[in-house]
């Protein structure tokens, strides 16, 4: 039975769902970094929010972890490259508080377009200041989105309710999606130039960092209103204190700083600023949604493999799971075949993926593919660490996919290039079995047992003779005998299905046959 461990505060629907799904868990939250490592290694996954830090040290000692998953959409508490390179997936919740996010969004533009946090406080005093607190109306104004992303998409839909018009710039935004949204998609100058309100709704990136800099800041047009509810670091926070004293930005809502907590900050005392402590998903609803979410998430990958919202490993929905299933099957066993008749380094591998194959998702198939053809060389390696791997040791990958059909309604070949030769080696499925098809040219049928012999000979008489003999002497059945050849009297392969693993005399016995080139023991 897998066991999670709950580290931080959640809905208690959480531990309920795990249960459900037959999962042991343990609510354990409070815990020092140096208490979490003495535990850590008994759980199989790991919940967490942002109280919870999963360091570099603590992925070390997590020895049986293999998922964690955190309960909302900022992951800035996981060391991700460190969970990649130990095989563990890094999965997130960025739907289940979009909804509070942006509406929390909007609020903050209502409150600094209207100042209200400013009036209320003043009112509270007993003060009727009605005229210091003139405001701004939204509707007919133009709304820019810096990401319209899932939660960029819900402002923009809550904005043209209020009668703005919406321009979004996002790299990633494409024609037909922006028609759907009624957003017109713009460069960021020319959003710059028209909004009369910008909100940011992107990730914190290396190009993201400093997005309203103050060269940016400058290109704004005057009297703006800048609204933040996504990520510190995305403002330059002293150039936006400088273009809000110099008059050129009208005000501005941040629920998100460069340093949090947030004890201090220069835009700190300006009456033109609202701030909020981090609230944008601090809603009832939102904390259950996320709590539901990751439990449901965690659950589905450690009892069915199903992969949703990863960020270290492609997704892979559970009804696309099953379809994948013996593509990736074949995958591994393409990978894994290749790997263990490799006796140099790897340089290049490619893939590719012709007919049926050529419509699926093909990153898992790739990634566990990776896993196979790695597993003789490296120790560690799993689908998550696979890539990485093959990356630190410069291995050169490529894909490449065709729709068309040849003689098989669906193939993947697998070309591997060493510092000595270049093997090719090609794969179907048959009623769903994975089924070799071809290796280096030469053709034959072979579905792969546990235990397999692969034989490289000349094309001569007597070797299955002299092959089933000196088995069958040392005690060994053979459960499959599949042949092929390049040409008559040219280089032939066996792949022999055996009922159990061989020592190495016997392997060496079988090398010094008249005519055997190579002899591999393989394992599936």
């Amino acid at each position: 039975m897998p066991k999670v461990l709950i580290s931080d505060k959640m809905s208690p629907r959480a531990a309920e769902i795990f249960k459900e799904n037959g999962i042991e868990v343990d609510v354990i939250t409070g815990q020092t970094p140096e208490e979490l490592a003495k535990i850590l290694p008994e759980y199989d996954g790991l919940a967490i929010r942002s109280a919870t830090t999963l360091s570099a040290d603590l992925v070390k000692v997590a020895k049986n972890l293999k998922v964690v998953g955190r309960a909302g959409i900022g992951v800035d508490n996981i060391d991700i490259p460190e969970c990649t390179a130990s095989g563990i997936v890094v999965m997130n919740t960025p739907f289940g508080n979009s909804i509070t996010t942006a509406e929390h969004a909007i609020a903050m533009m209502f409150a600094v377009a209207r100042k209200i946090p400013q009036a209320n406080e003043s009112t509270h005093k007993g003060l009727w200041e009605k005229s210091k607190f003139m405001g701004a109306e939204l509707a007919f104004k133009t709304l820019g989105l810096i990401g319209a992303g899932n939660i960029g998409s819900i402002v923009a839909d809550r904005a043209q309710g209020l009668k703005m018009r919406v321009v979004a710039f996002d790299p990633f935004l494409t024609q037909e999606r922006a028609k759907d949204l009624n957003v017109e998609k713009v460069e960021l100058d020319e959003l710059l130039s028209r909004a009369d309100f910008i909100t940011l709704h992107t990730p914190l990136t290396d190009g993201t960092r400093n997005i309203l800099g103050k060269e940016n800041l400058a290109k704004t047009k005057k009297g703006v209103y800048i609204v933040n509810c996504a990520r510190g670091g995305l403002i330059d926070e002293k150039a936006l204190k400088d273009a809000i004293e110099s008059g050129h930005v009208a005000g501005a809502a941040l629920d998100v700083f460069e340093t949090e907590p947030a004890k201090d900050n220069v835009l700190f005392g300006l009456e033109e600023v609202v701030c909020t402590p981090h609230l944008g998903a601090s809603t009832s609803e939102a904390q259950e949604n996320v709590a539901i979410q990751v439990a449901e998430q965690l659950s589905d990958y450690l009892n069915k493999g199903t992969v949703t919202n990863a960020l270290n490993i492609p997704s892979v929905s559970a009804e696309e799971a099953a379809k994948l299933k013996p593509y990736i099957k074949l995958g591994e066993q393409l990978g894994s075949f290749a790997g263990q008749i490799s006796e140099s380094g790897i340089q290049k591998v490619e893939i590719g993926y012709e007919g049926t194959a050529g419509n699926i998702n093909t990153k898992p198939v790739a990634s566990v593919l990776l896993k196979g053809l790695l597993e003789p060389i490296a120790e560690g390696v799993n689908m998550i660490n696979a890539p990485l791997i093959a990356k630190e040791r410069d291995i050169e990958i490529s894909e490449t996919k065709h729709e068309r059909r040849g003689a098989y309604q669906t193939l993947i070949t697998l070309k591997v290039t060493t510092d000595r030769s270049t093997r090719v080696i090609r794969g179907t499925l048959f009623k769903s079995e994975p089924r070799i098809v071809e290796v280096n040219d030469i053709s034959l049928e072979a579905a792969l047992g546990k235990n397999m012999l692969y034989i490289k000979n000349e094309d001569k008489p007597g070797l299955i003779g002299d092959l089933g003999k000196l088995l069958g002497d040392n005690n060994v059945n053979i459960a499959n005998f599949h042949l092929g050849r390049s040409a008559e009297k040219g280089t032939a392969l066996a792949l022999v299905e055996i009922d159990q693993e061989i020592d190495a005399q016997l392997l060496e016995e079988l090398s010094k046959l008249p005519s055997v080139q190579q002899v591999k023991q393989l394992k599936f």
